[in-house]
């Protein structure tokens, strides 16, 4: 009686953490109140009727009786309680068996260390992966621009590596070939413009084409970040094939052609989906993880942290991006595995080296002024307007989302990839800052002026006579004013692009847009305020600090507070946000600044609008995913919200008195994911709770094993089974839970949910004086809440 809706689309209930079995488990049966305890109800699960034999999940070959029992169908959520609690009886056995032989004490230490030795496997899988994935899009985004006809495998660092000239012209060396070069024309000029232009385009859509066909064709889980799909998928929901390897495998080389395309996306996001798949499919090595869902999820845990920290060179932001934003069950031990996951997945990335410098981090800084205490105002500027560009990109991404899914434009996803990919090709070949690389862009605005930087947002009307002198406040040259006048350009056209790229059917990533567009706004704002010190330095803001004649406002420090400001403006994270800046950078100094603007970015973004992006597209699919962050406030009781209503026909299966075709009749009849099992249709005293999939099992193992049995043999629930004449009778205790979580149907909404969060329940069932009344799925707890909320209470579904 899990779930009430009818097709492919029904789900079994779940979500939280699991804790003690002994809480909320009171029925009643026949009358008298007793406490069932977990143990009790672990032990009938586990021990045979029979004998003295006993089945543990885990447990390979002939002692699984009765194969898949405890498994889970595909877009159900998994029941934290019985798979925690069967890993504690696993290990209670093995540890009682340590005792009888050497080959069973080995047996107990492989099992103590199988989370250390899978997480590690996890963190070298990680990082190496992640290396393939820079070097190939790394080459393969500068393969639009030229190649190196000495080693075409050498993207354009690489190929003026060996190269003796002192300076190079925009990154270009002699050993380096532009594509206009190879049809003998020069490197400047009409000609070579067009001809560049056009390469651009057609490496731009050839790129794009592969990947969205690939990701068609052979693993359409592979598309888009996977994030919000991790959040629900960690929250306890099975999505059979998402974390496979075939997924896996289309979205590395999915992601390096989409990344390479040059579309407004980045690579970053995907690396989490990615490392979760290598996770999901190396926990299958240790049958402790692989065959028990809840303990799988800590393995999956620790991959996400190891995803963000090769991503940005952030093993402890990689933690804490787990913790905070996509883990929901995060027991102590699953913090150490990851911060070792973490640890050695950055340690191989750092071994392999993809970016060829001294650099652990993507875009190191070297600014050597402090910052000043007045600068907090703009930096809370910066978040104010932080917050505003994230939410009116998540508005519009979601609304364009939507168009997308009931609109017949989603019937041609390979065609609006090329579409998408056409219009950004064409509209940014032309600036120069939207034609580079994104992480290009970010490490430039990121950078200090000093005396080797060419680029125009560096013509300040300096003399450098000394390299060790400080650099003194100038005025801004007309370059300045021109990249400016770009950058703007660049802001809108990047922001509108993201929109319209974040979800198309490539896998893509809103880490690195989300940085650029913040970037962007934050050195404009910067070169704003140094000018402002520079033309009125006797102003009492300024009087201290800039009077010195020295440059005391550094632009590059205001792109890096931006950037995190609209990263945390569309995102929602805070603490993981700051620490993920500044191990990507390396400035440990300035965290004050970035915690200003976070937090005032957060706060903005919460006032416009409630959900961050992966909370928006979590609600969009319609995934049964309960925030714990969310509080329930409405004043509705457990009967208001329960199945079936009351004075209708409740589904269920009594303890003695029904055949095997009744039973079968039944799961005919209805497409409720379990049933709560009686004393008797008139009594309607709780005994227990049977899952459809474990009577299905049962019921057909039984058929084919043992003798005798046919339709009109008793199913027996509960006591001593009792030779009758007739057939012999069917016994199903084993796979009957004793002690279903319960409410009256007086407890209050706000109590069961709260339940349903922390105890991670797929259903709670409903008495009065001991008598059932009704089932609550998580689905009818989601349904609820969208109702008291005003919105549509269908769109929890799983589409």
């Amino acid at each position: 009686m899990v779930d009430i809706t009818p097709g492919p689309h029904r789900a079994a209930d779940s979500s939280s953490t699991p804790t003690n079995h002994g809480t909320f488990q009171l029925y009643e049966h026949s009358g008298r109140n007793s406490n069932a305890s977990a143990n009790s109800f672990i032990a009938q699960y586990f021990s045979s009727s029979a004998g003295d034999a006993v089945i543990f999940s885990g447990m390979q070959g002939d002692t699984d009786e009765i194969p898949g029992i405890g498994q889970y169908d595909d877009f159900h959520t998994i029941d934290w309680q019985r798979d925690i609690a069967r890993d504690r009886m696993r290990h209670r056995y093995i540890v009682k068996k340590r005792q009888d032989s050497i080959w069973d004490l080995i047996k107990g230490a492989h099992d103590a260390w199988s989370g250390w030795v899978c997480v590690l496997l996890v963190g070298v899988c990680t990082g190496v992966v992640a290396g393939v994935i820079d070097i190939g899009a790394s080459w393969m985004t500068d393969l639009k621009f030229g190649i190196c006809p000495q080693a075409f495998w050498f993207n354009r660092e690489q190929c003026c590596w060996s190269n003796d000239e002192i300076t190079f012209d925009h990154g270009n060396c002699s050993e380096w070939m532009t594509w206009p070069q190879l049809f003998g024309e020069s490197r400047d000029g009409p000609g070579a413009y067009i001809i560049s232009y056009l390469f651009y385009i057609v490496w731009a859509l050839l790129f794009a084409a592969l990947s969205a066909s690939l990701v068609r064709m052979f693993a359409p889980y592979a598309c888009g970040s996977g994030i919000p799909e991790i959040k629900t998928i960690l929250s306890g929901f099975i999505i059979r094939g998402y974390l496979g390897k075939w997924t896996l495998i289309i979205k590395v080389v999915g992601l390096i052609l989409s990344v390479s395309s040059g579309l407004s996306l980045g690579k970053e996001g995907p690396m989490v989906h990615i490392a979760s798949c290598l996770g999901n499919i190396l926990s299958y090595l240790f049958p402790k993880y692989g065959r028990n869902e809840a303990k799988k999820r800590e393995i999956l845990s620790a991959a996400a942290a190891a995803g963000v920290s090769v991503a940005f060179g952030a093993p402890i932001g990689g933690v804490l991006f787990s913790l905070e934003e996509v883990s929901y069950y995060f027991p102590l031990k699953t913090l150490w595995r990851s911060f070792f996951c973490a640890l050695i997945a950055a340690f191989i990335l750092r071994s392999i080296n993809p970016f060829g410098n001294e650099h652990s981090v993507l875009f190191f800084v070297e600014y050597n002024k402090p910052w000043i205490f007045f600068e907090l105002i703009p930096f809370v500027g910066l978040g104010i307007i932080g917050g505003c560009i994230a939410t009116i990109f998540i508005k519009a991404n979601i609304y364009w989302c939507r168009y997308r899914k009931y609109s017949k434009l989603g019937q041609y996803p390979v065609t609006e990839v090329l579409v998408v990919t056409l219009v950004t090709a064409i509209i940014a070949y032309p600036n120069p800052y939207t034609r580079m690389n994104t992480s290009q862009l970010i490490y430039l605005l990121f950078n200090q002026c000093g005396i080797s930087n060419s680029d125009p947002l560096c013509d300040y009307n300096r003399n450098f006579t000394d390299v060790n002198s400080a650099i003194e406040k100038a005025a801004a040259g007309p370059g300045v004013y021109q990249a400016i006048w770009l950058l703007l350009l660049a802001l809108i056209l990047k922001l509108v692009m993201t929109v319209f790229t974040f979800g198309i059917k490539v896998p893509c990533g809103l880490f690195i847009p989300s940085l650029a567009l913040g970037a962007i706004a934050g050195r404009i704002v910067g070169i704003g305020v140094e000018q402002l010190a520079y033309n009125y330095p006797k102003i009492w803001l300024f009087s201290g600090e800039c009077s010195t004649g020295d440059d005391c406002i550094t632009p590059g420090l205001y792109a890096m507070v931006g950037a995190a400001a609209v990263l945390g403006g569309v995102t929602r994270m805070t603490v993981s946000l700051v620490v993920i800046m500044f191990e990507l950078t390396g400035g440990v100094r300035y965290i004050v600044p970035l915690m200003a603007a976070a937090m005032a970015s957060k706060w903005v973004g919460d006032a416009l609008g409630r959900q961050g992006i992966y909370d928006a597209h979590i609600a969009l699919n319609g995934y049964p995913f309960l925030d714990s962050k969310d509080e329930f406030q409405h004043t509705s009781l457990a009967a208001d919200v329960m199945q079936p209503k009351r004075n209708e026909t409740l589904a269920v299966i009594t303890q003695d008195s029904m055949t095997v075709d009744d039973v079968e009749t039944l799961l005919k009849e209805t497409e409720h994911n379990g049933y709560p099992v009686v004393v008797s249709k008139e009594s309607q005293y709780l005994v227990g709770f049977v899952l459809r999939r474990d009577l299905n099992l049962a019921i057909a193992n039984a058929r084919r094993t043992m003798e005798g049995i046919i339709g009109q043999s008793v199913v027996i629930f509960a006591g001593p089974v009792q030779p009758l004449p007739g057939p012999p009778s069917l016994p199903l205790n084993r796979i009957l839970d004793m002690a279903p979580i319960t409410v009256t149907d007086q407890t209050p909404m706000e109590t069961v949910v709260d339940m349903f969060r922390k105890l991670g329940l797929r259903q709670t069932l409903v008495t009065h004086n001991g008598r059932l009344l009704g089932v609550i799925t998580k689905k009818d707890v989601l349904r609820h809440v969208k109702q008291m909320d005003n919105e549509d209470p269908n769109s929890v579904l799983f589409n």
